[in-house]
């Protein structure tokens, strides 16, 4: 007799988020996720209970991962702010040109939750999720243009707030923008420009 395949919850919602944030809640299936994560189903919903559970706790997966990826660029003491916010338009770009070779846009989990009130609706977790998140980026974001304006590359007269939600609507912007097939390339000038109030 063989022996049983050994669950690795974390590659579980790695591979759920994947799928997630690409095609959203309503439009995942049970066999795209088994698939995705290679386990029965029985193992799924031994783990996770429901696709409700599992979205959720792969939303807090996803937030939390792409969270440490960006405060590591965000908070670098060796990059000016607005080099930092460049360097969060590169990852964001290389994670969709790397998405491009698997034959589809990257997406996002957050921006996929935030077009569809019904999930905040459905399980009230999704909404904390979405709102801790959003309130965590934009002190990450603004921090980086306080820091910015006093190295002299962002301008004195921008709001860190406004900024940080500027920088949050172009991110936004390309996850949505790269679901249409606009390459990369396109989608780095195109961000840039929507930054330049911010960057000069």
């Amino acid at each position: 007799m063989g022996r049983p395949r050994m669950f690795d919850e974390s590659a579980v919602l790695d591979a759920a988020a994947a799928e997630f944030r690409v095609r959203g809640f309503a439009n995942t299936s049970t066999e795209q996720l088994c698939e995705a994560a290679d386990v029965r189903r029985s193992s799924l919903y031994n783990t996770f209970v429901s696709k409700d559970e599992l979205f959720v706790r792969a939303l807090e997966h996803y937030i939390d991962t792409i969270r440490e990826r960006q405060t590591a660029l965000l908070t670098d003491d060796g990059l000016r702010g607005a080099d930092r916010l460049r360097a969060l338009v590169d990852l964001v770009v290389a994670e969709e040109q790397a998405a491009v070779r698997r034959g589809h846009a990257a997406g996002c989990m957050v921006v996929q939750s935030f077009m569809d009130p019904a999930l905040r609706e459905r399980d009230e977790r999704v909404a904390r999720l979405l709102d801790r998140d959003l309130r965590e980026r934009t002190a990450l974001l603004a921090g980086a243009i306080r820091a910015g304006r006093a190295d002299g590359s962002i301008p004195a007269g921008i709001d860190p707030h406004d900024g940080a939600l500027l920088v949050s609507t172009v991110v936004s912007g390309i996850r949505v923008t790269a679901q249409a097939g606009v390459d990369t390339e396109t989608l780095r000038r195109v961000a840039l420009a929507g930054l330049h109030a911010l960057l000069g």
